[in-house]
């Protein structure tokens, strides 16, 4: 796999430059804060060096890029995606495609990631090393793609959302990628073996999943001795972890054991918000999954099993985040984008409207408070000296149209432009 990493060309990468001076018509710095107009921000060695109000003309800087005409904001961040899948397909061809082919479809991800805007990315959920393969060539630039933080294989109970299933006995042990856990102890273990392996974060599920072959619903999977176990093994390490969790018990366990972020989060009540709020635990809502996975139905995409698990969930897409918004737990952005066509990020912005957000807190959940949730908020999230320079450009304001985000103009990543 790192052989074919090494063989990949240089993709579409400007190197950054000793100084570059960007112009911007309207910049935002920070989706608290007003549109404080023409400013000039002068970037060195993928660095914010200075912002000044007005546009300087006369710079000098070894490179001058003019966004006079354009809204200049932070780069985006996505805390839900899958990229090196793609939506649909048979569910069998992981038995017969190699995990090398991953590495492959994530170049192609990334790069359609990254010129949607999304500067920075938590990957939760990808075969064996493939995630950690795009990190690095990310990177390194080697690749042209957003800053990647990773997973790996998510955590899950045998038989459970995230096990191998849906093939003879013998298939399925044979495609186990290791990641099952029964009980404490193996739990904690299989914890220090992702972090062995070099993820940023832990992945569990929680619940049961509306794509996996299981119709079993999406009730609870793992004991809270469990849970605890693998939230205190993650945290000694330094690692947070994110719980898929569709099933209202499921949420709720998962945010009593301590989890950090509940991805999904669809059928959350009013007494699973209510300990996510007292355990400060975020919630990342993921509506365009739904209306991602919505597109393929009745046409033969998935199984009739997993046709029957989509049409229960989707009158339910948005609700509990409404909910969350209203008792103040903390709301992060993410897609969940693999089950839908990588590129299509932004759509989440309006949906988050939709479902009772300002274009300022949709644009918040994507930037400041994303970056919360990654530790990151002093390093990503706004346009401030010091920071990487992740920056945006595009026409109108995302302040007051969410929708403006959905076209993004000019894209600068760690202070490399993506031509």
């Amino acid at each position: 796999m790192k052989a074919l990493l090494l063989a990949l060309p240089l993709l579409g990468l400007s190197a950054p430059a000793a100084a570059e001076t960007i112009l911007a018509g309207n910049l935002i710095t920070d989706a608290a804060s007003d549109p404080m107009g023409p400013a000039t921000i002068v970037v060195e060695e993928g660095r914010i060096v200075s912002i000044t109000r007005g546009i300087d003309r006369t710079a000098t800087g070894a490179d001058v890029i003019d966004l006079s005409d354009k809204t200049v904001l932070p780069g985006l961040i996505d805390t839900h995606v899958h990229l090196t899948g793609d939506p649909g397909g048979d569910f069998w061809k992981e038995a017969v495609e190699p995990a090398e082919w991953g590495v492959v479809v994530g170049v192609k991800n990334a790069a359609k990631t990254v010129r949607a805007g999304f500067t920075t990315v938590r990957d939760v959920g990808s075969s064996e090393e493939s995630a950690f393969v795009l990190r690095r060539g990310t990177a390194e630039g080697l690749i042209e793609g957003p800053r990647i933080l990773a997973s790996g294989p998510a955590l899950s109970i045998v038989g459970g959302h995230g096990d191998v299933s849906g093939f003879t006995p013998e298939v399925n042990l044979l495609l186990d990628p290791g990641f099952t856990c029964t009980g404490a102890v193996e739990c904690a273990e299989k914890v220090r073996l992702a972090s062995q392996n070099g993820s940023d974060v832990i992945k569990i599920t929680a619940t049961g999943g509306v794509l996996s072959q299981q119709g079993r619903g999406l009730g609870a999977h793992f004991s809270q001795e469990e849970m605890r176990s693998i939230v205190d093994t993650a945290h000694s390490l330094g690692l947070k972890v994110a719980a898929h969790a569709h099933g209202a018990r499921g949420i709720e366990a998962a945010a009593r054991a301590g989890i950090d972020s509940v991805e999904h989060g669809t059928f959350a009540d009013e007494a699973a918000l209510t300990v996510m709020k007292e355990k400060g635990t975020y919630m990342v809502p993921t509506l365009l999954a739904f209306r991602g996975i919505s597109e393929g139905l009745g046409q033969g995409v998935y199984t009739p099993v997993v046709e029957q698990k989509i049409r229960m969930t989707l009158d339910q897409v948005g609700k509990a985040m409404s909910g969350a918004k209203r008792l103040g737990v903390p709301i992060a952005f993410g897609t969940d984008a693999g089950v839908f066509a990588h590129g299509r990020n932004a759509e989440e912005f309006e949906m988050m409207v939709d479902a009772g957000m300002t274009p300022r807190e949709a644009l918040a959940s994507a930037t400041t408070v994303a970056a919360r949730l990654l530790d990151m908020e002093s390093q990503i999230g706004r346009i401030a000296p010091g920071y990487s320079a992740d920056i945006i450009a595009v026409d109108g304001n995302p302040l007051e149209d969410a929708r403006a985000l959905q076209n993004v103009d000019w894209v600068m990543v760690r202070g490399k432009v993506m031509q």
